[in-house]
């Protein structure tokens, strides 16, 4: 029997955890996280990770199993990923992946490219540069060595910023030019759910998601990490706004207000990520569950 991987999918606050959870019950599976924020242990109220009664609900993988000091790459995740669900296929025929990450996502259905190994001293040389000259110095240098990079990765995160320019600076060849079209061979089938809304159903769903994640502690969550900010897994929406008002920056209720204005804008890279994969099969967050479960019987 061919084995499945349903892969849930869609913005952030449309109601990917509820459904996941549903679905693995229904199916009587497990259930891997591709939200590259939830790994780390310290960051639970801002990541909007499972409450322990959805944990308890279905059993989770990849939830809160790193630190944020950890090292943890997107190609690590593949390969654990892959490994962990040879195990679960040995005795689940469905298995559930939910998460907003894309690249993560990507990583597991379709495998990621092959780049060459650079030195390492460009990586801190180019962290160097973050911290004196900021993150514009570096996205000008990479709109010179990759254009095309520019206008595709997600220009406001420093990491990918900087992965990008070290390869182009490594290997003296644009970091685009490594990626190609070719998906690695899988030994499973993935059908993809896209849960979303209307604009400003989403948008609503966000700021509400927010005030809710300072009701629950947010500021004490992130003040627990100030001595931290400097770590690449907190240099995120929730957590980079606070630092800012900790630091003495910004007033709280204008970091509070940045909060949502930059995970409107995460939102709307992730639509436009997902929508990349035209063979994904999207819902309106408010569909029936038993007709999501229908149309995935249609099409395994």
């Amino acid at each position: 029997m061919t084995k499945t991987l349903l892969s849930i999918v869609g913005p952030t606050a449309i109601g990917k955890t509820a459904l996941s959870i549903k679905l693995a019950q229904h199916f009587d599976t497990e259930i891997i996280s591709a939200d590259s924020r939830q790994f780390y242990k310290e960051m639970q109220i801002g990541t909007a990770a499972p409450t322990p009664s959805e944990l308890a609900s279905a059993k989770h993988h990849y939830i809160h199993h790193k630190s944020v000091e950890d090292i943890y790459s997107v190609g690590d995740f593949e390969k654990e990923g892959i490994t962990l669900l040879d195990t679960l296929f040995k005795t689940k025929d469905i298995v559930i992946m939910v998460g907003g990450s894309g690249l993560y996502v990507d990583a597991i259905t379709k495998g990621l490219d092959e780049f060459p190994n650079v030195d390492p001293s460009i990586r801190i040389s180019l962290n160097e540069v973050l911290k004196t000259e900021g993150i514009e110095h570096l996205q000008e240098q990479l709109k010179r060595l990759d254009p095309k990079s520019y206008e595709t990765i997600a220009i406001g995160n420093p990491h990918r910023v900087i992965r990008a320019l070290e390869v182009c600076i490594g290997s003296k060849r644009p970091y685009s030019s490594f990626l190609t079209s070719t998906n690695k061979t899988r030994s499973f089938k993935t059908i993809t759910i896209g849960l979303t809304a209307e604009r400003e159903i989403i948008y609503d769903r966000i700021n509400k998601r927010v005030d809710n994640m300072i009701a629950e502690g947010l500021l004490n969550e992130v003040k627990g990490l100030q001595s931290k900010q400097q770590l690449n897994a907190l240099n995120t929406v929730g957590y980079k706004e606070l630092f800012k008002f900790l630091n003495n920056e910004w007033a709280l209720e204008f970091a509070v207000s940045e909060i949502k204005k930059n995970t409107r804008r995460f939102a709307k890279r992730q639509l436009t990520w997902f929508k990349k994969n035209t063979d994904t099969f999207w819902f309106d967050y408010k569909t029936e569950i038993d007709i999501v479960i229908k149309d995935i019987a249609q099409h395994k």
